[in-house]
């Protein structure tokens, strides 16, 4: 197998985590990925478990990086991007896909996968708060605006999806753009 069946399977996984979450079967992971039953033990001998940690990391990966790009940016922009970011995800799957891992910390059944969850909220926490500071944002306050962002969004993104209905994502981010103001 090349590594290209390799990202197809993370890629799938992470698609399929946002959609389902951790409802999602074995089989149906395979399916999204496109690749052959056997090959996922050849990629991820340590199986699902393996598979779904190594996605998560991806995705957080792939997070930071998108964060990133925003480094220079004032906190007023920087918090209109990462709302931004999620309302395109809602509103370009009609409200069908979340965060993947979100999906994985509240029904994994592994203290591994939580740990890894854990780890990857800490890391786009430390990001944020980096960005926020060098935006504007007193460092005494960059942490707790972080947070407020990713819990915020993440609990606005449940509602969203619930009520087929961005108004939550919006009064979050208007919420986040106060605590910015009063910062």
């Amino acid at each position: 197998m090349t590594t290209d069946a390799r990202s197809r399977m993370l890629d799938g996984t992470i698609r399929l985590l946002a959609r389902k979450g951790m409802g999602a079967s074995f089989s149906e992971l395979i399916e999204a990925s496109g690749a052959p039953r056997g090959s996922i033990y050849h990629h991820f001998p340590g199986g699902k478990e393996q598979l779904l940690a190594e996605a998560i990391a991806l995705a957080s990966s792939r997070q930071l990086a998108a964060l990133e790009l925003l480094r220079g940016q004032d906190a007023f922009q920087i918090v209109a991007a990462f709302f931004d970011g999620w309302r395109r995800l809602l509103l370009g799957t009609e409200f069908g896909a979340g965060c993947s891992v979100a999906a994985v910390t509240v029904a994994a059944g592994s203290g591994e996968l939580i740990s890894g969850a854990g780890a990857v909220f800490r890391d786009w926490g430390a990001k944020l708060a980096e960005l926020l500071e060098a935006g504007g944002i007193p460092a005494s306050a960059a942490r707790g605006i972080a947070t407020l962002m990713i819990a915020g969004s993440e609990g606005a993104v449940v509602l969203c999806r619930a009520q087929h209905s961005i108004v939550p994502l919006d009064s979050v981010e208007a919420s986040v753009l106060d605590a910015v103001r009063t910062a």
